[in-house]
C-alpha cells in the first residue's frame, strides 16, 4: 500500500513538474556522435502540444494539473519514504532477534 502511494506521488511529480530533454537525432561524424535534443519539457507539456491527443483528454489532464502542488507532493514523497524506512528497520530488527 505504501509503495503504491509512493509511486502515485512520484508519477505526479515526474509527469507534471519535472522537465526532460528528448533526443531528436544522432549523427555520426567519424568516431564522434553528435546528439541533438529537444527543448526540455514535462510529459504533461508534451501531451498538451501533441495533435494526436483529444481535447477532452487534454482538458482532463489540465483539471488534474490545476489541483496539484509540487511542494506538497514532495513533502508526501519524503513522508512516505520515511515510513518505508522505519518499517524496514523494524522488520530487520525483528528478523535479527534470536529466538528464546
Amino acid at each position: 500500500q505504501r509503495m503504491d502511494a509512493l509511486y502515485e506521488q512520484v508519477r505526479l511529480l515526474v509527469n507534471f513538474f519535472l522537465p526532460s530533454m528528448k533526443l531528436l537525432e544522432k549523427t555520426r561524424e567519424g568516431a564522434r556522435v553528435r546528439k541533438t535534443y529537444d527543448t526540455p519539457r514535462t510529459p504533461y507539456q508534451r501531451v498538451l502540444a501533441s495533435p494526436d491527443v483529444s481535447q477532452e483528454d487534454k482538458d482532463r489532464l489540465t483539471a488534474v494539473y490545476d489541483t496539484l502542488n509540487p511542494a506538497e507532493i514532495t513533502r508526501n514523497i519524503k513522508k512516505l519514504q520515511a515510513e518505508l524506512r522505519s518499517r524496514k528497520v523494524r522488520f530487520l530488527n525483528e528478523a535479527t532477534k534470536t529466538p528464546k
